[in-house]
């Protein structure tokens, strides 16, 4: 028996998931217990941290054209900031007397072309090199989850979702999840897998902090905890224009990021149509669109099969008092809670749930849904790096 064989056969592993969203705060890094495999399998998190990026570094990611030596230097600088962040939780874990079994990095997307968002071929492109992790903590690595779904026929995201089933799923009835990253997505937790519905609503964080670092000329990143959204009045034409995208009306599966809705694209032309206001009101209005995207799409394509009236929410938009404010006011009588109220850090979700996907890897068994991605069938996700 192989070392990998050996940690696919153990009744317990520990995983470290890696995860770097489209909002390029940093890198997550949960630490995650995982009993068994397959239907059976549960997990829960130990330790979740986030190593931030580096204003220059971040500034470098979200530049919107990279040469071919930007790309692959930062693929390997990546690589270190990965590695850097699985080290602090392999140093957890040995705290607690833990012995980390594997890593699964998710990577950072440079590049997201889905079959059917537009004319051309489709790819997906992540960063972050997996060998730099391997040989830098010295466990073995999966990585490059979504290029299989993508191989057999799929959108290649969202992926969260069967991390969702395992974690959230109920016997007799569906369960919502929302994940408000750099981009927000839907799941409809149904009790059996084959059932599970999930697709990406639109834009989250990254086009409230768009809208911030291009109204301030990059002094500020981000709205800390709302405030100028709150502060603020919604332009209604505004918030017009920013709803009427093509991307809203297309029905599931269907996934999105920064190729349309990164805020050079989605918000800077807006923005210069509209003078003689302040730079709360236009963070507001920005704020109110995102709400009125999740809410809408949540009318659309959840509430219409049938779901429970209860979501709930996940990632860094949870931690936007105005922002889930505004999704519990588009949606009156849909209780929003957060998956915090059910033991998960709302932060740590996707870096959990890549952990949850590598060791489904390491076992052989599919990560993917298909009725959520658009995939031809259940496929084993991910490429291994040895240690």
């Amino acid at each position: 028996m192989n070392a990998l064989d050996a940690i696919a056969a153990k009744p317990e592993r520990h995983g470290i998931g890696l995860m770097s969203g489209t909002s390029c705060d940093g890198v997550d890094a949960a630490l995650v217990w995982i009993r068994g495999a397959g239907p059976l399998l549960r997990a829960g998190l130990v330790h979740f941290a986030t190593l931030p990026y580096p204003p220059a570094l971040r500034e470098r990611l979200l530049a919107p054209d990279k040469t071919p030596r930007d790309i692959t230097v930062l693929n390997v600088e990546l690589g270190e900031r990965f590695a850097e962040a699985a080290l602090a939780a392999l140093d957890a874990a040995r705290a607690q007397g833990i012995t980390v079994d594997f890593a699964a990095s998710h990577g950072h997307t440079i590049a997201h072309y889905p079959p059917g968002a537009g004319p051309g071929a489709s790819g997906t492109f992540q960063i972050g090199e997996a060998a730099v992790i391997a040989e830098r903590t010295g466990l073995p690595v999966v990585s490059d989850f979504r290029q299989r779904d993508m191989a057999a026929g799929g959108q290649g995201a969202p992926l969260v979702p069967y991390a969702d089933w395992l974690l959230f799923r109920k016997e007799n009835e569906s369960v919502v999840t929302l994940n408000i990253g750099g981009i927000a997505n839907f799941t409809v937790v149904a009790p059996r897998l084959e059932e599970v519905v999930a697709f990406d609503s639109g834009p989250g964080n990254m086009a409230i902090d768009g809208a911030v670092l291009l109204l301030s000329d990059g002094a500020r990143a981000m709205d800390v905890d709302g405030a100028a959204a709150a502060a603020g009045r919604v332009i209604e034409p505004l918030l017009a224009a920013l709803l009427d995208h093509p991307y809203f009306e297309r029905e599931p599966p269907k996934s999105t990021g920064r190729e349309e809705f990164g805020p050079e694209l989605y918000l800077r032309g807006p923005l210069a149509a509209y003078t003689g206001h302040s730079f709360e009101d236009f963070v507001a209005t920005v704020t109110a669109a995102v709400a009125r995207s999740i809410a809408d799409a949540y009318r659309r394509f959840v509430a219409a099969r049938g779901a429970a009236g209860e979501i709930i929410v996940g990632g860094g938009g949870v931690r936007n008092p105005t922002l889930m404010g505004l999704i519990a006011r588009d949606l009156p009588g849909v209780a929003i809670r957060t998956t915090d109220d059910y033991g998960i850090p709302a932060d740590a979700r996707e870096a959990m749930a890549f952990a949850i996907l590598g060791s489904e890897t390491l076992c052989g068994n599919p990560g993917n849904v298909p009725r959520a991605t658009g995939a031809r069938r259940p496929v084993v996700l991910g490429s291994i790096t040895p240690a």
